[in-house]
């Protein structure tokens, strides 16, 4: 029973004669609920300076390049190209006879056509078909990264590991090409 009287105590009021004082008033000022690092941001906005992240989003966005009209970042047209293939070959597959556990023709299409139409998008650089391939390889990333737990031999942790480091690795190089299919065309100069 003292022990949660101590507790109790502690964070009833904090102590007047404490060097974080002044800190903490600044900051419970600005907003109560804040951590002192967001009552350091506003007051970095307040006085017109930008935040070290600020800062490194600013000259990141400054050395990427907009894409010029019909051009296509070469991440893109890779995973354009696996995801047409991936939703091809899933429904070849399973039409000839290879089958996981528990799926249906239905699923399989689904799955394919949302492949090829990731595919398509990626093609024509659109970026929410870009981001759409993204969330799939992350769900395939996870999904590896699960079975790796669960692997019964050698050649299921590697395999697990491939699909991981594939998949990983595109989803990686997409973040940029998405970055550059975001930023607004230039018009005639």
């Amino acid at each position: 029973m003292p022990r949660s009287r101590k507790r109790g105590r502690r964070a009833a009021a904090p102590q007047a004669s404490s060097p974080r004082e002044p800190r903490r008033a600044s900051a419970e000022a600005a907003s109560p609920g804040d951590p002192p690092q967001a009552a350091d941001r506003r007051r970095t906005r307040e006085r017109g300076g930008l935040t070290r992240s600020e800062r490194r989003d600013a000259e990141a966005r400054a050395h990427l390049e907009p894409l010029a009209p019909g051009e296509r970042p070469g991440t893109v047209t890779v995973a354009a190209i696996a995801a047409a293939i991936l939703g091809v070959l899933n429904v070849i597959l399973y039409l000839a006879g290879v089958r996981v556990r528990h799926t249906t023709f239905a699923g399989t299409v689904g799955v394919g056509a949302l492949l090829l139409l990731a595919a398509y998008g990626m093609w024509r650089a659109r970026y929410w078909a870009v981001l759409g391939f993204e969330v799939l390889l992350a769900i395939t990333c996870i999904v590896a990264a699960l079975s790796l737990l669960v692997a019964s031999n050698i050649a299921g942790a590697v395999r697990a590991v491939v699909v991981m480091g594939a998949s990983g690795t595109l989803f990686w190089k997409l973040i940029r090409a998405m970055a550059r299919i975001q930023m607004p065309r230039r018009g005639p100069s």
